[in-house]
């Protein structure tokens, strides 16, 4: 159906075995629909369509055994409070995020700069966000099959460039979600302000002045990036210990070598190439489902794969998606302006040139081809003839 309304612009879909599959051959098969389904949902209009959106919504309800009925969901705030929603439980994330908006008295204009999130707010006053939310993912759905993870449903903004936050200082709704999210992350460490600059923000909320607060918040280290929780990384080497930042076009790593230093490195978003996600199977207890993400670096004009082990893989993918896709608009802005301002026999050249870095910047999403050896537990043909077949 997706091929029939899309044509090429959907992936053809893997290949099915029509013999017993060995375990490499099922492992084989589970991977290539697992990067047949990141690829699809990278295209806005296919998510975004009736057939899309209806599958999905049959596939988690069916999974999870939940039938469309009316239900009540909470919605959790920066500071702690909640919104209360009257929904149905085959709801989307777009329509709880619309219903969300409607009671905050947001307009649908600003819709863009929020997203849903999942996140689990611990005992030991951390903060973690195990993901975004995808539009067409059924909130209500998701929460019950993660109930183990004790995880919440917030509203967050959804952007990487913090001068973003200019555009929603006009509204007052809009000016309140930004300051309880600044406050928060700043009562959670994300933000690193010096302690003249705590001063400051501990006075300008104690007068309750928000627009100041945020205009001074935004100068501070790691204001607008998402922090995630502690993980693995082989840079420089393997073995080595990481707190991740991510924001305002780079990865922010605080490296803990085996010798115990630290070393900070900041992995810029221009100089990455690609990336991809990788599901590793569970843990050795059983407990918890083990990603990874890969992504292609130039350090010092060679190419090189850094891997990031963590559970919030999907959502630093997210956050790179969107980094890019921040540049991609602002560096067609510039163009459409420049275009303006050139004389008219250098526009064709200025032109080609944006298309060019448009394409560059297109194939950052790239996924892993899985190669699958055989061993000798999958020597299943031996006996089999070509009559036979």
């Amino acid at each position: 159906q997706l091929r029939h309304l899309f044509g090429s612009a959907v992936p053809a879909f893997p290949p099915k075995f029509y013999l017993a599959m060995t375990k490499s051959m099922a492992d084989e098969r589970r991977s290539q629909l697992e990067q047949y389904l990141q690829n699809v949902t990278l295209d806005s209009n296919i998510t975004n369509s009736d057939v899309f959106i209806g599958f999905f919504r049959k596939l988690q309800q069916d999974t999870f055994e939940i039938q469309t009925q009316r239900a009540f969901l909470d919605v959790y705030l920066a500071d702690g409070s909640n919104i209360r929603l009257d929904i149905q439980t085959s709801d989307t994330a777009q329509r709880i995020l619309e219903v969300t908006f409607c009671k905050m008295g947001l307009s649908r204009e600003l819709l863009k700069y929020f997203s849903l999130f999942f996140f689990q707010d611990r005992d030991d006053g951390v903060l973690s966000v195990v993901k975004k939310v995808a539009e067409f993912e059924l909130p209500y759905v998701s929460l019950q099959s993660m109930k183990e993870l004790h995880c919440k449903l917030g509203i967050r903004k959804w952007y990487m460039d913090p001068s973003l936050d200019t555009r929603l200082m006009d509204c007052r709704a809009s000016l309140n979600l930004l300051y309880m999210q600044a406050i928060q992350e700043v009562k959670r460490n994300w933000v690193k302000p010096t302690e003249g600059q705590m001063q400051e923000l501990e006075f300008l909320q104690k007068n309750a002045n928000k627009a100041k607060f945020l205009e001074l918040i935004r100068e501070m280290q790691f204001y607008g990036y998402v922090r995630l929780d502690p993980c693995i990384c082989d840079y420089p080497e393997e073995g080595c210990s990481a707190d991740i930042y991510v924001g305002n076009n780079e990865i922010n790593c605080c490296i803990k070598l085996p010798t115990n230093q630290t070393k900070e490195v900041s992995f810029k978003i221009n100089r990455l190439r690609s990336w991809q996600v990788t599901f590793l199977g569970a843990t050795k207890d059983g407990e918890e489902d083990t990603l990874e993400l890969r992504f292609e670096y130039n350090d010092s004009g060679t190419w090189q794969w850094i891997i990031l082990y963590t559970k919030q893989a999907f959502l630093l993918s997210s956050c790179l998606k969107k980094m890019i896709s921040e540049q991609m608009m602002k560096a067609a802005k510039e163009g459409q302006e420049m275009e303006i301002e050139m004389p008219e026999s250098t526009k064709n050249s200025k032109k080609s040139s944006i298309q060019e870095k448009q394409v560059i910047h297109s194939g950052f999403i790239s996924r892993k081809r899985f190669l699958v050896r055989p061993n000798e537990d999958d020597c299943v043909f031996e006996k089999i003839r070509e009559e036979d077949l």
